[in-house]
């Protein structure tokens, strides 16, 4: 094949010589007549270039977002990529002709040299190897080295996608080219050495011709890319400040947790927490197992600060084990049972053990959302047990089991702790302003969004608050932790805009009582929707922006994900061309008779499991599982 590649590129070389009369100036004629041939994959790889730098705004918000999340920006970018028809593989193809081209310069210049062509160029003979002959001809590398410099130099500051590399990037490639190039033109004839000068040389001419030509500044927003950046940066450095915030005793303490948990050998139960605040959805689980029997449980968090480190327990064990050294601890884990609401067992990080293949992994949700609309389609699919929250929680897990033709699983009708302790807290509250007195006071609205694209705050929110009636209704805008952390400014700005108005806005989340009090809940695909329903008996008014989809062949299942089967049921739903009419809405919520308390506990009860007994359901099976594997 390099044989044939050769002879060609021989043929090529010597017409181009004998064009110019000399093998110096073939070289380049050579070289450009290339650059000529190759000028459509040029077009296109410039093309394929500037729609990656268009996308640079989005993928820089989510990698914000998820930040510290790698399989969620994998994801989210694989999406992207999809959606936009975007291919990196043709940024290498010039890399890959540059390579064959190379290839077949080195065939062709030997076989001119098998035929004895002159081949000397300004006093230089190009037939010879530099490393080897010496002399004048050392030139040649040098000068492939410096147009390799000159080269990346410029790609760096004018390129359509280098110019947007990190430092590390452009300073990695600057070396390699320029270390290649050298060395390149050390050890082959200096033909090849001045093939790479004029190659190097004319894709500088190249790159400005098309900058020119297919400008990227008349197809990329600048401003959006600088101001995305900005964003992404700010949540970089406040890892970095953290990170920095983790001391030498956390260090010491996971090592020392790391070792004490190993060294405890077998387990009956153990539960894993991502991160401070996740105890809430074991809690129920873990004080009735606590209360009913002396079952040792073993709880890790990522967490050095979890709160759950508070909680003095006979029988319960807490161990900090931070996310890189819990994916090798996964590995190891000796137990019955293991509990987890992480989702995507097997699929990423998070393996099953490969020490003791017989333990059984359980599932226990966040929330009473659709798994099969909010996951990825094969995120519960390792599980051997999954409490489930609901019917269509159930429906869904058994459907995904038959189509895909997995095995299956022990699915429970379990419910939610969360909405179980939210009932309990707001039951407690009432009865706290029942017994005060407290006096007659308008209605209250929540305006309480989600944390996904396009979402109230970013959609809708001045024209809500611009249509609400506030003699008649008070307002509290509740934004997501997450909206706050990165736009607390735009909140703040909100504030001000409507100084004077009976409109609040909630950063301190430390207090989940505005939740509990208000008498209707405004929101978007946030799963509070469903747990402030079914806890407080309230209605709810969604706002219907573009829908949060994670497994986008959803619909491969029949059964209607719980987020939209009952979104006309536990409220009204509105497009976003109708929100002039979220006032006149919100006055129907508090009127229609298919919103009061008796009708909201009925719809409640249909869609969820034991409500008010999760923990005790949850409980009672993994005891009974314990003590049949005990047998």
């Amino acid at each position: 094949m390099m044989d044939l590649i050769g002879r060609l590129f021989g043929q090529l070389l010597n017409a181009c010589c004998n064009l110019t009369g000399n093998f110096g100036w073939g070289i380049w004629i050579f070289t450009f007549l290339t650059r000529i041939i190759l000028l459509p994959v040029a077009i296109m790889v410039q093309f394929n270039s500037i729609k990656m730098v268009k996308l640079y705004p989005e993928m820089n918000r989510f990698k914000a977002k998820y930040f510290g999340d790698r399989d969620m920006i994998s994801e989210a970018q694989y999406e992207l990529y999809k959606r936009e028809k975007y291919h990196p593989v043709l940024d290498l193809i010039p890399v890959i002709i540059q390579l064959v081209l190379l290839m077949g310069v080195v065939e062709g210049i030997r076989k001119l040299m098998d035929h004895g062509i002159d081949m000397s160029y300004f006093g230089l003979d190009l037939s010879n190897v530099p490393i080897k002959t010496g002399g004048a001809v050392l030139i040649i590398p040098l000068l492939a080295a410096l147009s390799a410099l000159l080269m990346c130099i410029t790609q760096n500051i004018s390129n359509v996608l280098q110019s947007e590399q990190s430092f590390a990037n452009k300073a990695l490639t600057l070396t390699i080219s320029v270390g290649l190039s050298l060395y390149l033109g050390l050890f082959v004839p200096a033909g090849i050495g001045l093939y790479w000068i004029a190659g190097n040389l004319l894709s500088i001419v190249q790159m400005y011709a098309l900058n020119f030509f297919i400008s990227p500044k008349k197809h990329v927003d600048y401003e959006a890319l600088e101001a995305s950046r900005a964003e992404l940066k700010k949540v970089e450095d406040e890892a970095a400040k953290q990170k920095k915030s983790r001391s030498k005793e956390d260090i010491a303490r996971e090592n020392a947790d790391y070792r004490r948990f190993l060294k405890e050998g077998r387990k009956q139960i153990v539960f894993y927490s991502e991160r401070n605040g996740f105890y809430k959805y074991y809690k129920n689980i873990i004080e009735y197992i606590n209360k009913k029997t002396d079952i040792d449980i073993h709880y890790i968090t990522s967490d050095p600060k979890d709160e759950v480190f508070d909680i003095k327990r006979d029988h319960f064990h807490t161990y900090y084990v931070g996310d890189n050294k819990f994916i090798v601890l996964m590995m190891k884990i000796e137990s019955d049972i293991m509990v987890m609401t992480t989702p995507d067992l097997q699929n990423f990080q998070l393996k099953r053990s490969y020490v003791d293949k017989n333990i059984e992994y359980v599932y226990v949700p966040h929330d009473v959302n659709s798994s099969n609309l909010t996951f990825r389609k094969n995120a519960l699919d390792h599980f051997d047990t999954i409490f489930t929250s609901g019917p269509r929680n159930m429906a869904e897990i058994k459907e995904r089991e038959e189509k895909a033709g997995l095995k299956k699983k022990n699915l429970i009708e379990w419910g939610s702790s969360v909405i179980d302790n939210m009932k309990s807290a707001y039951e407690k509250i009432m009865e706290e302003e029942d017994a005060s007195g407290a006096g007659a006071k308008k209605p209250v609205i929540l305006v309480a969004p989600s944390w996904q694209n396009d979402n109230i705050m970013d959609s809708c929110i001045e024209e809500i608050l611009d249509v609400i009636d506030t003699e008649y209704f008070d307002v509290i805008v509740r934004p997501h932790p997450q909206y706050v952390r990165h736009f607390e400014s735009k909140i703040d700005a909100l504030a001000s805009k409507y100084e004077g108005r009976p409109i609040t806005f909630q950063k301190d989340f430390s207090s989940n009582k505005t939740v509990y009090t208000a008498d209707m809940l405004i929101t978007d695909w946030s799963s509070i929707a469903y747990e402030y329903a079914f806890s407080t008996l309230k209605p709810v008014l969604f706002i219907n922006t573009p829908m949060k989809i994670v497994n986008p062949d959803y619909k491969e299942l029949t059964t209607v994900p719980i987020d939209i089967e009952a979104r006309d049921k536990v409220g009204i739903s509105l497009e976003l061309s109708d929100v002039p009419k979220v006032d006149e809405a919100a006055k129907r919520l508090m009127s229609e008779e298919r919103f009061t308390k008796t009708e909201m506990a009925r719809l409640r009860d249909s869609y969820i499991y034991n409500v008010g007994k999760s923990g005790e359901t949850g409980g009672k099976y993994l005891i009974n599982r314990i003590i049949e594997r005990s047998r």
